[in-house]
C-alpha cells in the first residue's frame, strides 16, 4: 500500500529532551533482565493481558533503565513473558512476547506494524482519500502506539514512554509501509506526565502538509489539523456507527450532544434531518460549521453549551425531539472512577428520555474502557426503570472495524454505541 505525497513545506517543531533521556539502542544491553511477581499475581498475564502494574511486581524495576527489554516471572521463577520497562510509569511493563524464542528488538516492530496494516485489508481494499486507523496499540500487539491515516498524512501517539526508544524505526517503517511523507508524532502533556517524561510534538523529517488535511468520510468532505486537533487528529472509531444511526433519523428533528466538530449530526443532516448540535468547545463547532458549508449542509445548527446544563435547560422549557444523540467524553480513566462515571451516564441519559417523544430514537455511547458493556446496559436499564419509559435495544453496537479488539485486554472493547427506541 503506497500513497503519494505532494512536495510540503517544512515547519518549526519541538523536539522533546525525551529524546536524550531515553537510552540510544547501542547503550543498553541485548541480553533481557528479569523481574518477579508477587505471588498469585501471574494469572492476567498467562492470559496475555499485556499490563503489568507496578503493585503486581516482587521487585519495584527502579534501578533499569526506561526501555528496558525485561523477562517477566511468576514468584516461583517460571518464565511467563518478555516487555520493555519503564521505572517511571505505575504501568510499570508492558508485554509484547508470550514467546520465549521472540526477541524484542527492531525486527518485531516492523513485523507487527505490517500485519497491522495488512489486518486492515482483509475487509475492504485500501481508499487513498479516506481515513483509516492502522495500529491500535494492545489490539495490533505494539501497546502503546497508536497511528491514524488521514488520505496522504498520518496522526501518530506514543502512549508509552518505554516503546519511544524504538521511535526512529517505527516512524521509518511506517513511513515505508504507506508512502506517507507528512507524519505528525505525538506524546501528550497528560501521557508525558504518567509516563515520567516530556511532551513530544514534531513533524517526521520535518516535512508537514500545507494547511489541514482533507480527506473522505460518510461521503463528505471533511479536513483535520494534524497538529491542533485532538490526540492523532480527530477521532474515527464512530464513522460507521455515523452512517447507520443516520438511517433511523432521516428527516427527524433531532439532538446531537457532544457533537466535537459534527460527526454524527453532519451525517444526519445530510440525509434530511433537522439537527441541533451542542459542545462546549467553540474551537470544534467553528471546524463543524465549516465542514456543514463546505459540504452544502443546511439542515443543522451549533451550539455551544456544557452538555447536562444544556439538556436540563431544554428539559425545563418543554422541548421535543424525534431523535437524540449522546456521545460523551471519557468519564472513566480508571478503575476507581467507575461508579462516578455511571452516574453521570444515567444523568445525562435520564435528561435524554426526558426530551425524547415516545416513539423517538435514542442513539447513547461510551468510550470509557473501564466501563463494560453489561455495566452500561445495566445504567440504561435503571434509566428506564425510574423514568417509566420503554427502551428497546435496536442495535448494540462497537467501533469501526479498523478499530480490533485483542480477546486478552478487555479495556480495548472500549466503545459503546446503543441505539434505543424509546416507548
Amino acid at each position: 500500500m503506497r500513497v503519494s505525497l505532494s512536495d510540503s513545506s517544512p515547519t518549526h517543531f519541538f523536539y522533546s529532551p525525551l529524546c536524550e533521556s531515553v537510552p540510544n539502542l547501542s547503550e543498553l544491553s541485548s541480553e533481557s533482565v528479569t523481574v518477579r511477581l508477587k505471588p498469585s499475581r501471574q494469572y492476567p498475564f498467562l492470559a496475555r493481558h499485556p499490563w503489568v502494574h507496578a503493585h503486581a511486581l516482587a521487585e519495584a524495576g527502579d534501578q533499569l533503565e526506561i526501555g528496558q527489554v525485561v523477562d517477566l516471572l511468576d514468584h516461583d521463577g517460571n518464565w511467563i513473558a518478555r516487555g520493555i520497562i519503564n521505572p517511571s510509569s505505575r504501568l510499570r511493563l508492558r508485554l509484547y512476547s508470550f514467546d520465549a524464542s521472540l526477541r524484542i528488538d527492531e525486527n518485531l516492530w516492523r513485523d507487527r506494524l505490517r500485519e497491522a496494516i495488512q489486518r486492515r485489508r482483509l475487509q475492504d481494499g485500501f481508499q487513498p482519500d479516506h481515513a483509516e486507523r492502522l495500529v491500535f496499540s494492545e489490539s495490533d500487539l505494539i501497546s502503546g502506539l497508536i497511528v491514524d491515516r488521514y488520505a496522504n498524512s498520518l496522526g501518530v501517539q506514543f502512549t508509552s514512554g518505554a516503546l519511544w526508544r524504538w521511535h526512529k524505526t517505527i516512524l521509518d517503517e511506517l513511513q515505508s509501509l504507506t508512502g506517507c511523507e507528512s507524519i505528525m508524532v505525538r506524546i501528550d502533556e497528560k501521557t508525558a506526565k504518567h509516563e515520567g517524561i516530556e511532551p513530544v510534538e514534531f513533524w517526521y523529517q520535518d516535512r508537514s502538509p500545507e494547511g489541514r488535511v482533507h480527506y473522505v468520510q460518510n461521503d463528505l468532505q471533511l479536513s483535520v489539523d494534524l497538529r491542533g486537533g485532538q490526540k492523532t487528529g480527530s477521532y474515527l472509531d464512530q464513522r460507521l456507527n455515523h452512517s447507520t444511526v443516520t438511517q433511523y433519523l432521516k428527516g427527524r428533528k433531532i439532538l446531537d450532544v457532544c457533537c466535537y466538530t459534527g460527526g454524527f449530526g453532519l451525517v444526519a443532516a445530510k440525509h434530511g434531518a433537522n439537527v441541533t448540535s451542542i459542545d462546549s468547545s467553540r474551537t470544534a463547532l467553528e471546524e463543524g460549521q465549516r465542514a456543514a458549508e463546505r459540504n452544502g449542509i443546511e439542515g443543522i445548527q451549533f451550539v455551544e453549551g456544557d452538555c447536562f446544563d444544556t439538556l436540563k435547560a431544554m428539559v425545563e422549557n418543554g422541548e421535543k425531539y424525534e431523535g437524540v444523540i449522546l456521545d460523551p467524553p471519557r468519564f472513566a480513566g480508571s478503575r476507581h472512577q467507575i461508579d462516578r462515571a455511571l452516574r453521570a451516564y444515567a444523568k445525562l441519559n435520564s435528561l435524554a428520555v426526558d426530551l425524547l417523544l415516545p416513539g423517538g430514537v435514542l442513539a447513547t455511547c461510551s468510550c470509557s474502557g473501564r466501563v463494560s458493556r453489561s455495566d452500561f446496559l445495566n445504567m440504561l436499564m435503571d434509566v428506564a426503570k425510574r423514568k417509566r419509559r420503554d427502551l428497546i435495544v435496536l442495535e448494540n453496537r462497537g467501533p469501526a472495524p479498523d478499530h480490533p479488539v485483542s480477546i486478552s485486554c478487555p479495556e480495548s472493547d472500549y466503545l459503546k454505541c446503543v441505539i434505543l427506541q424509546v416507548g
